[in-house]
């Protein structure tokens, strides 16, 4: 099989890559080459211990979105506040054709005018990289509390 760039995307300079060895699956363990992520991995509500793709998609989504966030509010003039949290909600689901993930951001920016807040997570949702990768493909509700 071979890999070919289908998004038509050119990307000019690589700024980071991150390398995690996986075994055994859902029911198995994801090691990076730094060893900074060292996880075992269970099954969405299996009986296992470990942590499942669905909630470290959901942490790396929640992270990126906030450094959006904070990229884009500085060039907007908009000040955040220290107390900004994202809750994000990856569901695993069926459908016709198969599994299926959708999403929703709950974006918790106590302080800002709806107004800013608005501006503030359009810009996050253009920029993010995973917002970009998700778009068109799942199902995603981004709500906004200030």
């Amino acid at each position: 099989m071979s890999s070919e760039n289908t998004a038509n995307i050119a990307i000019t300079k690589v700024l980071y890559t991150a390398k995690v060895h996986i075994t055994g699956g859902r029911e198995g363990n994801a090691t990076s080459n730094d060893n900074r992520l060292n996880v075992s991995l269970s099954t969405p509500g299996g009986s296992g211990n470990g942590t499942n793709p669905e909630q470290l998609f959901a942490a790396g989504w929640s992270a990126c979105f906030i450094g959006a966030m904070r990229h884009n509010a500085s060039s907007l003039q908009i000040p955040l506040p220290k107390d900004l949290a994202v809750d994000a909600e990856v569901d695993l689901g069926t459908g016709e054709g198969g599994f299926y993930l959708q999403a929703r951001l709950n974006v918790k920016l106590p302080g800002l005018s709806a107004e800013q807040a608005k501006t503030v997570v359009e810009a996050a949702h253009q920029t993010c990289p995973y917002s970009k990768a998700t778009h068109g493909n799942i199902n995603v509700e981004i709500n906004v509390a200030v």
